[in-house]
């Protein structure tokens, strides 16, 4: 699962592929094995990337992404279709994983940052298009804050909306709102130092 790579999503999905997994996702529901495993190829590398940019370990994001897979196949028997995408709910896993990860470790990734924001609010195809390299993309991620940086995974590489970020991550979506233009506001600062300096 190395390499990933990613481009930035309005978040908006069209009716008929929400139908086809839901139909997809009621088969697996049954125990159908081969649905289960179209649900793992369409969705593993997209939550390795959430788990890798989060722990940047490869190993312990390639073994976290199975303990959500794991979690996923015996939680489906009782997971209901409502119309929210099953992205939304693999991301709610993996995002506890996370968290169970670093509670395990003793330590949060927290960095303080400056709150003060640009004049111009910073578009998201300015900071993820310009990366191509995913590792330095990740490296200006890691500079953000934990929650920030969820909202900024979520949004713009899980391709999911404000209220699909919100909901998943426990917030309201004007939190949620907040959140990722203080994260873009900050990738905007470091992308124009990281410029600055040549890198």
């Amino acid at each position: 699962m190395n390499g990933h790579t990613s481009r930035a999503g309005t978040g908006e999905r069209a009716p008929h592929k929400i139908d086809d997994e839901a139909r997809l996702i009621e088969r697996a529901r049954q125990g159908d094995r081969q649905a289960v495993a179209e649900l793992y190829r369409t969705h593993v590398d997209t939550v390795y990337r959430y788990v890798y940019t989060r722990v940047r370990d490869e190993q312990v994001a390639e073994d976290l992404t199975a303990q959500v897979f794991l979690q996923a196949i015996e939680g489906l028997p009782g997971y209901e279709v409502t119309g929210a995408p099953f992205m939304a709910w693999l991301y709610r896993i993996a995002y506890a994983r996370v968290v169970d990860h670093y509670r395990r470790e003793g330590r949060r990734q927290e960095v303080s940052l400056p709150e003060a924001l640009p004049a111009e609010t910073p578009r998201p195809e300015d900071y993820i298009e310009a990366e191509a390299d995913w590792e330095m993309a990740i490296d200006l991620l890691a500079q953000l804050t934990d929650d920030q940086q969820d909202v900024i995974i979520l949004r713009f590489i899980g391709e999911m909306s404000l209220a699909e970020v919100a909901k998943t991550l426990g917030k309201t979506v004007g939190a949620a709102k907040a959140l990722q233009y203080r994260a873009l506001a900050t990738l905007a600062r470091l992308l124009e130092r990281q410029r600055a300096d040549g890198v």
